[in-house]
């Protein structure tokens, strides 16, 4: 969907303009996009496989939940809004505890150069991997995996290809904290 998103500075702060997420992809324009990392209390990530028909990293393995946030729109609203489209979970912003914002900059395509800020949050998963509802648009599979299985597929070169490749920044610090919540 070519939604309308605001647009930042590269250090992440509002210009007070705002452009189609096509155009923002198209020119390499900031802006910002939520991340929500589930966990369970017996130490297992909830993970989303990618659409195929995802413009980037199609059929890997990514966050629970991820996307954009609308232009104007908070971003706590943005992360409930899409928790309940990607995963039919409804969440209240009580629930979501933010751990950072990180910068992102990857260059997929001549077409396709996603500079974002992501907004990233831990929430605890209280309900049965059975009773979410995967976004057929977005989401071809969902699936836990414990923490310490995750950190090693990770960190093993063939292994690794599995999935979306954020930084080993970022990696590392969504498993530091969901560590420390265990």
């Amino acid at each position: 969907m070519d939604e309308l998103i605001d647009i930042l500075n590269a250090d992440g702060e509002p210009l007070g303009t705002t452009a189609i997420k096509s155009e923002a992809h198209k020119k390499g324009l900031f802006h910002a996009t939520v991340h929500i990392w589930f966990y369970t209390e017996d130490g297992k990530i909830l993970l989303q496989k990618r659409a195929l028909t995802k413009e980037t990293h199609p059929s890997l393995w990514d966050v629970s939940v991820a996307g954009h946030i609308g232009a104007g729109e908070s971003i706590v609203n943005s992360a409930i809004r899409e928790i309940q489209e990607e995963i039919g979970l409804p969440v209240k912003g009580t629930e979501l505890q933010k751990i950072g914002v990180f910068k992102s900059i990857q260059k997929h395509s001549e077409q396709l150069f996603d500079c974002e800020f992501h907004h990233t949050f831990l929430v605890k998963l209280k309900v049965c991997l059975e009773n979410l509802t995967k976004q057929q648009s977005e989401v071809d599979d969902l699936k836990l995996i414990s923490i310490n299985q995750f950190e090693n597929e990770l960190y093993n070169k063939e292994l690794a290809k599995q999935y979306v490749p954020h930084s080993k920044k970022y990696y590392t610090k969504i498993l530091k904290e969901i560590k420390q919540l265990l």
